[in-house]
């Protein structure tokens, strides 16, 4: 039986999410595993959102900032990183649920394994879309840059495999750039093969918004990744097609 000795900050940037918070909160507290701790970065929210983090920054185990200008999810993402201290680091977006094995199960992979950066499967539900989506067993920067199948809310990754990397400032696409730059320093991400995680579809999500992320995608391809034209269009033309395999499903940048 995994023993609870690796200690995990879990990830959690909001804004205006009054509506899910409590739920999403509510999946890390009910965790088998219990070694964690919350960082919440609020990024200037508005009142009823404050009330409820209000509530919880009452627990032990929950830490909450609240920063008084909005700057985005990978400003926040970043601000949370370099406050925390423990060993694995777990990332989830404030409308999103964990099942209550999560993390038990993805720290014993890794430990036994011993990987440095991993992800779950995970069902998109919201507006009538579910579907479970079971990305590859494992991806390389190459394979990523054409199937981004890695969700956020599922990964999971060990403090050294991070060092200086951050999210960029951006408020779109700053986790693919993210994916990006792990993978070329560890080689590869692993795939524990169980449905873990749930992904909220909403109306109005950044993610919704392919024609916005499809830039931005080419920009950091171009300008980070250094691909050339040919390399990008490739790129942005298999994600293109792996988003439409999943039916609709909350893309994945």
């Amino acid at each position: 039986m995994l023993k609870f000795s690796k200690k995990v900050d879990i990830i959690l940037p909001n804004y205006n999410s009054s509506l899910y918070l409590e739920e999403t909160i509510n999946s890390i507290i009910r965790q088998n595993y219990k070694n964690w701790k919350l960082i919440i970065v609020d990024d200037a929210s508005n009142n009823e959102t404050k009330d409820i983090l209000k509530k919880y920054s009452k627990l032990k185990k929950i830490k909450t900032y609240m920063l008084k200008k909005n700057h985005g999810a990978g400003y926040c993402r970043n601000y949370a990183i370099k406050r925390s201290k423990s060993p694995y680091l777990a990332f989830i977006d404030s409308d999103d649920l964990w099942k209550k094995n999560k993390l038990k199960n993805q720290i014993s992979y890794m430990e036994k394994n011993n990987y440095q950066f991993t992800y779950t499967c995970y069902k998109t539900f919201g507006l009538g879309k579910k579907k479970l989506i079971t990305p590859p067993s494992k991806l390389n920067f190459f394979n990523f840059i054409h199937n981004t199948s890695i969700g956020t809310s599922t990964m999971m990754v060990k403090r050294k495999a991070i060092n200086q990397i951050k999210f960029t400032n951006s408020k779109v696409c700053e986790d693919f750039y993210f994916k990006c730059k792990i993978l070329k320093k560890v080689g590869y991400a692993y795939n524990l093969k169980q449905y873990l995680t749930k992904y909220r579809i909403r109306k109005n999500s950044l993610q919704s918004n392919n024609l916005k992320n499809f830039y931005w995608i080419w920009k950091i391809n171009r300008d980070y990744n250094k691909l050339n034209f040919f390399s990008n269009l490739i790129s942005i033309l298999c994600i293109t097609f792996n988003s439409l395999k999943k039916d609709g499903g909350k893309n994945i940048f």
